[in-house]
Parts: structure tokens; C-alpha cells; sequence
């Protein structure tokens, strides 16, 4: 079988930051998946499992109703690796664009109080599994990372 592209990514050197995954032409319109890269592969721990399913409802939530962007988001959901999010949106958007469109989305969880939105038993297929101040510290660390050394290139394989 054929390699698909992101297993060819070098995951040894690949930092936290956003990604052109691949774009795809779907119906004449050019789709854009973006690895939403959180921690470093293989040299930090994965996220926990409550964390990243609380960012997964609080930033879809933050990104389905963002004046600016709601009508190109088409997916926001966790990698099974637990070490970030993919992001698939109409167009293609330059990395500036995507990384202050998701320090913004951060940045929400970040300052989030309140009930997490769609964790009741009817509205959520694990509502136990939720860890909103795990979300909110790795939601902080992604911030100042995105902040202070900013990726957008994936690494080249040696």
C-alpha cells in the first residue's frame, strides 16, 4: 500500500505550530486541512484525553461561530496521537491568518468559564471524559507557543 503523506512527515523534529496538512479541489473549491501541531511528537507526553476533548468542544464551538470564519470551517477534531487538532477549511489561508484565527480560539478556552457546551449525556457520546483545567493549561502553553515561536513548515526528513 501506498504511504499516505502525513506518515511521511518527519515526526522526530516536527514542533508545535500549524501546518498545511494537504488541500484537496473538492466540487471546483480548493479545501485545506491544517495539523494544528500542540506538543511536540515523541519528546512531550500526549495530551490527555479529557483535555483534548474539552478543547474539541470548545474550540469547534469558538470556530462555528466566529463572524469572520464560521462559513469555511467545514471539521475541527483531535489526532489520535493526542498531540494536536486537525482544522479542514474552505480555501487556502496562509499560516499568519490560521495562527491569529487560532490564538484567538485558544485564547477563548483559555478565559472559558461556565458549563462546557455539549457535555450532557444526550449531547455527548463520552460526557465524563472532560478535564476543562487540563484544557485550559495546554490551551495556555499552545498560546505561548504560537507567541513566542511561531512553525509552519514541516521538517525535512534527513
Amino acid at each position: 500500500m501506498k504511504l499516505i503523506p502525513s506518515f511521511a512527515v518527519d515526526h522526530t523534529n516536527l514542533q508545535p505550530g500549524i501546518y498545511v496538512s494537504r488541500q484537496d479541489e473538492v466540487g471546483g473549491e480548493t479545501v485545506t486541512t491544517y495539523d494544528i501541531r500542540m506538543t511536540a511528537p515523541n519528546h512531550e507526553p500526549a495530551m490527555a484525553q479529557g483535555a483534548l476533548h474539552t478543547m474539541e468542544h470548545l474550540v469547534a464551538t469558538y470556530l462555528r461561530n466566529d463572524e469572520e470564519w464560521k462559513d469555511k470551517v467545514i471539521y475541527w477534531g483531535p489526532m489520535g496521537c493526542q498531540t494536536g487538532n486537525y482544522l479542514i477549511m474552505k480555501g487556502s489561508h496562509s499560516c499568519e491568518e490560521m495562527r491569529e484565527f487560532m490564538l484567538r480560539a485558544f485564547k477563548f478556552v483559555v478565559d472559558f468559564e461556565g458549563e462546557v457546551p455539549g457535555t450532557t449525556p444526550a449531547t455527548c457520546g463520552n460526557c465524563l471524559l472532560h478535564d476543562l483545567p487540563m484544557a485550559k493549561w495546554e490551551s495556555r502553553r499552545y498560546v505561548e507557543r504560537l507567541t513566542n515561536a511561531f512553525h509552519c513548515e514541516y521538517p525535512k526528513a534527513e
